[in-house]
């Protein structure tokens, strides 16, 4: 397992494990989880209280502490031992793998302009979810965002007004951000960033041109 610094919050956990998010998130966040233990043990925790939950026959009252002990419960050490790791020695997770394969190098990618390069996944639903390959050491347009991306780095590094983001760290960008993630150099930044609204970029060009790369 990787040394992930920025994992998946609560509110997106809790989506997966119930089976609410659209098909671009869930691919996200699967693949985020096969690279941290943290992330995978915190969603094992929740599936765990949800299950018991679901066992109960009756209904019952909560005790006063409830919310605390499953809070405690979230905070506490992770068993490494219990968390399931990334199978594949590919760059691309193995949930990833069953929509794009394995090699990178095989992948269709697109030019969308300053070196940048994009793989469009068919997914169902309103949100979409592609692969975007940025050059060491350029960056993507700064932009801001009409709803969620999520970005998780697959190889590489980037760094945006916010932190540095690795192999396996995941970025939530809301409405409230505005961002332009740069590319570490010495080796080419491969994300997987899914969206549920058009960005919103700064530049005139970028934007007369974003309806034809679907951004």
């Amino acid at each position: 397992m990787l040394d992930v610094k920025h994992n998946a919050n609560d509110e997106l956990l809790m989506g997966y494990a119930a089976g609410a998010l659209p098909e671009a998130f869930d691919l996200v966040v699967a693949s985020h989880l096969s690279l941290s233990a943290e992330s995978q043990m915190r969603l094992e925790n929740f599936e765990s209280i949800g299950g018991a939950i679901m066992d109960k026959e009756e209904p019952a009252a909560m005790a006063d502490d409830a919310l605390a002990s499953i809070l405690d419960r979230l905070d506490g050490p992770i068993e490494p031992n219990k968390v399931k790791a990334n199978a594949s020695n590919s760059v691309f997770p193995t949930a990833l793998q069953a929509y794009v394969g394995s090699d990178p190098d095989q992948v269709k990618w697109s030019s969308i302009g300053m070196g940048v390069k994009q793989h469009i996944i068919s997914t169902q639903g309103d949100a979409t979810v592609r692969l975007l390959k940025i050059p060491a050491g350029s960056a993507v347009p700064d932009h801001g965002h009409r709803g969620t991306e999520l970005t998780l780095v697959l190889q590489g590094a980037f760094n945006d007004e916010f932190d540095r983001f690795a192999r396996g760290d995941l970025e939530i960008a809301t409405e409230e951000d505005v961002h332009t993630p740069i590319a570490e150099e010495g080796e080419d930044c491969i994300c997987l960033a899914a969206t549920d609204a058009p960005l919103k970029f700064n530049s005139p060009i970028v934007r007369l041109l974003q309806p034809f790369f679907k951004i």
